[in-house]
């Protein structure tokens, strides 16, 4: 019979997390948030007893403070107990948020089925079932280090054997780190993390879900990401893996989402709108799309209105969008518009534009010759930025072709003495 082991790879709950920003738009969806994340944690907790995982990890950054509340320890104690109850093991590591000198006060209370690791070096436990060991955890908290340094040295799947004094069917390795990705938080890197002879990597600290690698059948290092997003820039689904592992047969990696609040970003095309009723009728149908694609009924949409259309100027009136975002937000309550923004054009004719020949049709022939020679225009943007004091953005590569189709519009709409967007 080969050797098997399933088990929950979490992170990044951040119990206790304030939703400050959103809490100036809309106290009720800033405490639903609130809630949201002590439900992730709940569901994460589930999830592993409904399977009868081997164990669960959480990769740092449980508590979103190093100072949470009773509350907040009370209620992810009571998850530990009950995967105690199911006696199902846990690990876990401090995350940057709740480094490890401030568990002090609470490490004493962690359930016997929980282990702890430090922070300070490697640390290494041997799981075993039915008095066998099958499988050794590896695994360091977040630590502040230099750029130049890594977190994992020294965390092999050898020293780990060798610390333990046992030879075992699979080897895991936990960090809280940012791996490439965020290189001034306990940096490490994906080579060294392949040569290290785990079978898998847990990683937290980055709020998406990844994998490495990207292009191969088997996973061997993966973020798990966060269990609930927490603002716009953490849009759909979030959550946990679950994970198997088995002699002879690649990684198994189930993502199992957690969150019971998505957020997404929306842009929505008016150009066929004719009215505000229609702008809006637009932007609950694609809140409805958006929403239909993940498990949980509740969202918060960023809803951005684009396309060229004669209602423009409306939406370009003071104080007309922001009341249109307040109708919008009556219309269904399980979801709410923290933002609407208009990136909408008025509707402009090129092709007369061209044919008058005035000033207009010089204006199209400059901005074609711009977007055609691309390496050019970065050349001048790189002076001008430059001469500012300035970085050139690192995307501008990716985003010059829009950049000069925007600019474009501005200057027609200005020389047709429309308002600036």
């Amino acid at each position: 019979m080969t050797n098997r082991i399933t088990f929950i790879h979490s992170g990044d709950i951040h119990l206790g997390a304030p939703f400050r920003g959103l809490r100036d738009l809309s106290p009720k969806w800033a405490d639903r948030l609130t809630r949201a994340i002590p439900e992730a944690y709940d569901r994460v907790v589930d999830a592993a007893i409904e399977r009868e995982v081997d164990f669960v990890l959480f990769a740092g950054d449980e508590f979103d403070t190093d100072k949470p509340s009773y509350a907040h320890h009370r209620h992810f104690l009571q998850g530990l107990e009950r995967l105690r109850d199911a006696q199902i093991p846990v690990y876990l590591i401090a995350g940057n948020h709740d480094p490890y000198a401030t568990w002090a006060g609470l490490r004493d209370q962690l359930p016997e089925n929980v282990h702890m690791f430090g922070s300070d070096g490697p640390g290494y436990v041997v799981y075993e079932r039915d008095g066998e060991p099958v499988a050794i955890i590896a695994a360091r908290g977040f630590s502040n280090q230099a750029t130049e340094s890594d977190i994992a040295e020294g965390m092999t799947r050898a020293a780990a054997e060798a610390a333990c004094g046992v030879q075992v069917p699979f080897a895991v390795g936990m960090l809280h780190t940012g791996l490439w990705m965020d290189p001034y938080k306990a940096p490490t890197s994906e080579d060294a993390l392949y040569a290290a002879g785990m079978d898998y990597w847990a990683l937290g600290h980055i709020h998406k879900n990844f994998r490495f690698p990207k292009n191969a059948a088997e996973t061997k290092i993966a973020f798990c990401g966060c269990a609930q997003g927490r603002d716009i820039k953490e849009v759909g689904d979030r959550g946990c893996y679950a994970v198997t592992l088995e002699e002879g047969v690649p990684n198994q990696l189930e993502f199992i989402a957690c969150e019971s609040v998505e957020w997404e970003q929306l842009r929505v095309d008016v150009s066929a709108c004719a009215g505000a009723e229609d702008v809006l009728g637009a932007c609950v149908r694609a809140m409805f799309d958006a929403n239909s694609q993940v498990i949980c009924e509740e969202m918060i949409a960023r809803v951005t209105l684009v396309g060229a259309t004669p209602l423009h100027g409306m939406l370009a009136t003071p104080g007309y969008i922001d009341e249109m975002r307040d109708e919008l937000n009556e219309r269904y309550p399980s979801f709410f518009c923290d933002a609407l923004i208009d990136e909408t054009t008025s509707p402009l004719d090129r092709d007369a534009m061209r044919a008058a020949g005035l000033f207009e049709a010089s204006l199209l022939r400059e901005s074609a010759k711009l977007a055609s020679n691309k390496q050019e225009t970065i050349e001048y943007l790189q002076r001008e930025f430059a001469a500012r004091g300035l970085a050139l953005p690192a995307d501008i590569d990716r985003v010059l072709e829009s950049a000069c189709a925007r600019a474009e519009d501005m200057a027609l709409e200005l020389l047709e003495g429309r308002e600036q967007l």
